[in-house]
């Protein structure tokens, strides 16, 4: 009960700088659409935060990291509900609403069989003893949550005041606009994503279980072919959801391009690479077949090479 006043609150804090500028120099028209939309991914928000911040309460009282993971897939889903309780309900919008459940509870659920049966998370060894640096790995999976399935939220979110009355009276919205080669073209791309991130998850799992390859590096199947396969399926899928959903989205929405850009950055620059590429060399730097492999064998993207077996 006391959720609804709270939200409605920090909706107004984010509307209000949007109506002084509609007296001054934006067009009340163009404000209008970004106030709703504004509005309706403030209770977005307001959930993702909510629901890391009571997970990260019990996890840091246990001091476990085993349901770190489940608990981002779990959010994303409320959070798609929540951005379509009152949305748009064009086939456009189900379908990329769905791309996202289903990618949250496939590598949710992966995830957790793997924290479950590795018996813990090397990430957390030490932060989740320390509840200011544990709740510094929550926060940030929040931020991920909300900017990486920013577009959908945004295009199952109603444009202008009119369509809250228009999508429940005639099912119809300025959103709903027909499937086109950017749909298509995405929803292809996310597929591929899919199937390159599921494969390689699988294969790096059957590889590490095999006692034969203990401490081993991986380099058969997706991984001889490149050396991060499910991290280009991850940003595959991502830019696949971007390029469906832009066809809906329109002047400032479209700066949800920072979504996939975001995923991008940080596998290729912050959380991915750079982290897997410094416990490889630690451990393997001083083998010649090891520098041969990175030196090689392309980061991301698993195309056959000419002469390769």
């Amino acid at each position: 009960q006391e959720i609804g006043p709270l939200t409605n609150v920090f909706s107004r804090m984010i509307s209000r700088p949007l109506l002084i500028l509609s007296a001054s120099r934006v067009p009340l028209h163009s404000v209008r659409p970004m106030g709703t939309a504004m509005s309706a991914m403030s209770h977005v928000a307001f959930a993702d935060a909510a629901i890391q911040f009571a997970c990260f309460t019990v996890a840091a009282a246990l001091q476990t990291e085993k349901f770190y993971d489940i608990s981002a897939s779990v959010t994303y889903i409320l959070c798609i509900l929540i951005s379509r309780r009152k949305g748009v309900r064009s086939s456009r919008s189900s379908v990329n609403s769905t791309l996202v459940i289903l990618w949250a509870l496939r590598l949710g659920s992966f995830l957790l069989w793997r924290v479950i049966h590795d018996g813990g998370d090397s990430r957390f060894a030490k932060a989740k003893t320390k509840p200011l640096t544990f709740f510094v790995f929550w926060a940030i999976q929040a931020l991920w949550i909300f900017i990486t399935a920013l577009p959908v939220y945004l295009a199952n979110t109603p444009r202008k005041e009119e369509d809250l009355e228009q999508g429940t009276k005639a099912g119809k919205s300025v959103r709903d606009t027909p499937i086109g080669w950017r749909d298509v073209v995405g929803w292809s791309l996310w597929c591929i994503g899919f199937v390159v991130q599921f494969t390689a998850d699988v294969q790096k799992r059957i590889f590490a279980a095999d006692p034969r390859n203990q401490g081993r590096w991986i380099n058969v199947g997706l991984w001889r072919l490149a050396q991060h396969p499910n991290y280009f399926g991850e940003m595959c899928m991502w830019w696949g959801i971007f390029l469906s959903c832009s066809t809906s989205l329109r002047n400032w929405e479209l700066l949800t391009v920072l979504s996939p850009s975001f995923v991008t950055f940080l596998l290729l620059r912050v959380s991915g690479v750079p982290i897997l590429r410094r416990q490889g060399l630690k451990r393997w730097g001083h083998l010649p077949e090891y520098q041969e492999y990175i030196k090689k064998t392309p980061l991301l993207v698993p195309l056959p090479r000419p002469g390769s077996k």
